[in-house]
């Protein structure tokens, strides 16, 4: 019997997707979980496998139609079985909005600088002491220098500008090496960048999580010396291609941490506070275009091998704009990671319908006190953002002496 495969749901306040491309086409073969269309979502363009074997019997929609999210997009039966032909939901033109549309290139109005004219020849020429001499030392005539000082002045960095300009004679035998020139910037016209859908839902997110959620944040520095030797000791087993990373251990210590506060793993509908079953760990990455936050199921209840490869190939897909509906579905708590930039400190925004979001800085090695003696240690500063109306701040605070015992005593994420 003939199923028909519709617009998927990926992610909780999708409304449509955009089909970009049929990987498959009519009368072909195709297996479950085959590929058979690209779609365009405000994340990120997602590969759309197939929920049955068969054949590809129809194709609902058109590439470039935006279609509501569960509406068909095809049918997939036995070969020749004869199937009534779906309605496809209307054809959305995809352009730009009237104030997207780019501006006219027109060159930009020229600010006029007022110059005084070349002095005619016999008439003395105004100068400052310096622009005098950088021009007797390059052998500059003054009269052929247009002054922009006060009352047409020729001042050193006229000369400067005759001599970049390719005024400067030749050398003479006998004469001074030319002063050093800055070179002269040179101004572009403006640029008109229509942004990306992803940049567009970005902001739109964000402008409402600000909006609309009540931020609270607590910074804690974390002791990272325990946790660095032990990534050493650990990757010294591991080929090149397994190794883990800072970042995989941090996310084992939130999802571990998330399990004693689960206020902390919701969200709020009306006046409740749904508390997440499981725990699953949203990671920002770094994508042409903007972010995008994969995610890591059941983070508390994986190794830290698994978190690494889950993280570097979710990963990769994003970069290579090939991610899965499941990798970017279903977070219950984010973080996002800057420590590769020699970041001090940041705060991030929350992740609207998530509660909160760690912003994990740098672990660097500086000096530090302990028992009255300076020495160098490791340390790390790490902020949580926490939406108001769910916690408070003595539970964020708590959170992170939790997610401290983790980190600074690494070897419980290993048991």
């Amino acid at each position: 019997m003939a199923e028909t495969i519709s617009m998927p749901k990926l992610g909780f306040d999708m409304a449509e997707g955009l089909l970009v491309r049929w990987v498959k086409q009519v009368g072909e073969n195709i297996n479950k979980g085959d590929v058979l269309a690209e779609i365009e979502t405000d994340k990120a363009t997602v590969e759309v496998e197939s929920s049955a074997s068969g054949v590809i019997l129809q194709l609902v929609v058109d590439q470039g139609t935006m279609v509501p999210v569960n509406a068909p997009i095809a049918i997939v039966g036995a070969a020749g079985e004869k199937v009534e032909a779906a309605a496809a939901p209307a054809k959305v033109e995809v352009q730009k909005p009237a104030d997207e549309k780019p501006a006219p290139q027109t060159a930009p109005t020229a600010v006029p600088v007022q110059q005084a004219a070349a002095p005619t020849d016999g008439a003395p020429v105004k100068a400052s002491p310096l622009a005098k001499k950088v021009a007797k030392d390059n052998n500059v005539n003054l009269a052929s220098v247009q002054g922009t000082g006060p009352g047409g002045r020729v001042v050193r960095k006229d000369v400067e500008a005759t001599l970049a300009g390719g005024g400067q004679p030749s050398k003479v035998e006998g004469q001074k090496s030319p002063v050093s020139v800055s070179p002269v910037i040179v101004s572009h016209d403006d640029k008109v960048i229509p942004t990306t859908k992803l940049r567009q839902a970005i902001g739109r997110r964000l402008v409402e999580s600000k909006a609309t959620i009540p931020h609270f944040y607590v910074t804690h520095e974390f002791k990272m010396d325990a946790l660095m030797d032990m990534r050493k000791q650990v990757n010294a087993y591991l080929p090149d291609n397994e190794k883990v990373s800072v970042n995989d251990f941090i996310l084992k210590g939130v999802a571990l941490s998330l399990r004693q506060f689960p206020n902390l793993n919701a969200t709020l509908k009306g006046t409740d506070v749904i508390q997440f079953g499981h725990v699953n760990v949203g990671v920002a990455v770094t994508i042409p275009g903007g972010l995008m936050t994969v995610v890591v199921k059941d983070t508390d209840q994986k190794t830290l091998r698994q978190i690494s490869g889950e993280v570097k190939a979710m990963a990769g897909r994003a970069r290579d704009g090939k991610v899965k509906p499941e990798d970017v579905d279903g977070s219950t708590f984010s973080t996002s990671n800057l420590g590769m930039y020699d970041v001090e400190e940041f705060i991030a925004i929350v992740n609207p319908p998530e509660a909160g979001i760690l912003a994990i800085s740098s672990a660097r090695e500086v000096a530090v006190a302990e028992n009255g003696v300076i020495k160098a240690g490791w340390r790390m500063k790490a902020t949580i953002s926490v939406d108001h109306r769910v916690s408070d701040g003595a539970e964020a605070a708590q959170f992170m002496q939790a997610l401290a015992g983790f980190l600074e005593n690494p070897v419980r994420m290993l048991v």
